[in-house]
Formats: C-alpha cells, sequence, structure tokens
C-alpha cells in the first residue's frame, strides 16, 4: 500500500460548468494547476463542494482524470466517494483507482442515515475496495451521520488505508479527542474554513479549505502561520479572511465561494439544479463581503 502525505492545504475544489451547464474540463484543468502552483498540497474532488451529487458517473472519472492530467505529479488528487449506495461507492473508488487519484476521501452514504453498524460496514467497504490511502469525512451537520472519536479509532484499528480525517463537527474538541484515541495515527484535517486556526492549535496537520478556491495563497499563508506559531501573523490573516472564511458554513456555501472566484477572475458563478445563483439582497450582501475583502487585501 503507498502512503500519502496527508498535510497542508487540500483544496476540495468546485466544479466549473460552462454555459450549458457542462463541465468545464478545460478550465478545471488550468484550476488544479493554479491552486498547486499557488502553495497548496493536494486536491479534494468532488465534494459536497464540487457538487458531486449532480454529476455522474462518467463526469466524476473525467473529472478526476483531467485533475491527476493536471497536478503531473506535483500534488495528490483524493477523490471524494458519496453514493446513495455501497455497490455504487465501491464502483467509484475503483474508478478513481483507475484514473490515477492517490487518495480516497469517504463519505457515509447519501440520504439514508444508518446506524454504526450499517455506517461502519458501509465505509469499511470503500476502505477495502483499493490499496489506496483514505480519508474519513465526519460531517454530522450536512449529512446527519456523526463518526464519534471512539468510532473513529476503531475504524482506524481495523483498515491500514485509513490514513486521515476530516473533521467538519465545528467542534475543535473532537480534534483533541481523536488524538487522545489514535495518538499519531492518522492525521488530522480541519474541514470547516472558520476553524482552522483553533483546529491547528489542537494539533490538526491539514485543512480541506473551501475559500481556498478564490484565495490559495492567502490561505496557504494562514495555515502555515498557524502551524508555525506565528500567533500575531496568523491572527492577522485570520481577522481579513474570517467574513470570507464563514461563507463555507451556511446552506449556500457553494454559491457564494463560486461568486468569490468569479469576483477574482478565477470562475464563474453557475451552479447546477437544484441550486441557483444568488440574487437580490443575498447577492448584494455577498458581493459587498468579497469587495471589502479585496479592497483590503494584505500584502503577502
Amino acid at each position: 500500500m503507498n502512503h500519502l502525505n496527508w498535510k497542508g492545504v487540500m483544496p476540495a475544489i468546485t466544479t466549473c460548468f460552462d454555459e450549458r451547464l457542462s463541465v468545464d474540463y478545460g478550465f478545471v484543468a488550468g484550476h488544479v494547476s493554479w491552486l498547486i502552483a499557488s502553495g497548496c498540497t493536494g486536491i479534494v474532488t468532488p465534494g459536497s463542494l464540487g457538487e458531486g451529487a449532480t454529476l455522474s458517473c462518467e463526469e466524476k472519472l473525467a473529472l478526476w482524470r483531467t485533475c491527476v492530467e493536471a497536478a503531473a505529479e506535483r500534488a495528490p488528487v483524493v477523490a471524494a466517494i458519496s453514493s446513495l449506495s455501497t455497490e455504487e461507492a465501491i464502483r467509484l473508488a475503483k474508478g478513481a483507482a483507475d484514473q490515477g487519484c492517490r487518495g480516497l476521501m469517504v463519505l457515509p452514504p447519501y440520504v439514508y442515515q444508518g446506524d454504526w453498524r450499517e455506517t461502519r460496514a458501509h465505509v469499511s467497504a470503500i476502505m477495502r475496495a483499493t490499496g489506496l490511502p483514505c480519508m474519513l469525512y465526519n460531517n454530522p451537520v450536512a449529512y446527519g451521520t456523526d463518526f464519534l472519536p471512539e468510532q473513529i479509532a476503531a475504524l482506524a484499528g481495523e483498515h491500514q488505508t485509513f490514513e486521515a480525517v476530516k473533521e467538519s463537527s465545528a467542534d475543535v474538541r473532537r480534534v483533541t479527542a481523536i488524538r487522545a484515541l489514535a495518538g499519531e495515527r492518522l492525521a488530522i484535517f480541519v474541514g470547516v474554513d472558520d476553524a482552522i486556526v483553533e483546529g491547528i492549535a489542537m494539533g490538526a496537520v491539514g485543512w480541506v479549505a473551501g475559500l481556498a478556491n478564490a484565495f490559495p495563497r492567502e490561505s496557504v499563508e494562514l495555515f502555515e502561520a498557524a502551524a508555525r506559531g506565528e500567533s500575531a501573523r496568523a491572527f492577522e490573516l485570520y481577522r481579513w479572511f474570517l467574513p470570507l472564511l464563514r461563507m463555507d458554513t451556511v446552506p449556500k456555501f457553494v454559491q457564494l465561494i463560486k461568486l468569490a472566484q468569479q469576483e477574482v477572475n478565477r470562475g464563474s458563478a453557475r451552479v447546477r439544479p437544484p441550486r441557483l445563483d444568488l440574487s437580490g439582497a443575498e447577492l448584494e450582501q455577498a458581493l459587498d463581503t468579497i469587495r471589502v475583502a479585496l479592497a483590503t487585501r494584505p500584502q503577502l
């Protein structure tokens, strides 16, 4: 089994669509290259931010192939594996491996919120499906399934391919709880943008970031300052960044982050239904937040 160096800023990338709402693979390739050149250590796709639930299996395979080719061995591509059924999840995991992905981000099943026995069987089947190293995605707010620290530790004892956790409960105490049970066995990533400095202070070693799609250099600088213990610099950047980072924590985070990309000329705000583009007062408020941030953007 090949291990993956789980650390640093790994953006959960958005999926850019053209005017017909088809995946714009050309843009995706350029976006991946830009993010890596900006200091990001990996690419995660297509998770919730990548509108994975709206993509067909064929589109996901093409997306992974595009990202792997664009990364060109400079950084790993981690495939987000989510589906309604365990069978399809296994098929996607194997497809991601075939396309050259170097890791998997394993999600609980969509829609059906099983008990621990069922959820354990589902994620275990995915972790066994390939030899790729795996990150477990814990997001009880979005998915209704909460992987408790003791359950995470149990999975780590069962699966050598299980190497990292994306912790998105928004409770930084979970970082210390997982570390207390698993030690250094698992790399812990923060998955909620506006908890990154707190998460690093508790021992997280990575960040699956959303706003990095529009502000990768700022994201990397913030992460590295916090990881080095440079509190003054970290909080200076954090205070500037927080109004943007909070866009990652609300139901319309996809629309908001894509709008931020559009405002910095790094993508389009287009989303696939059932999502719709922002409008009215909601749009104006978001634009005000982004434009204030751009006007006060720190020197790096």
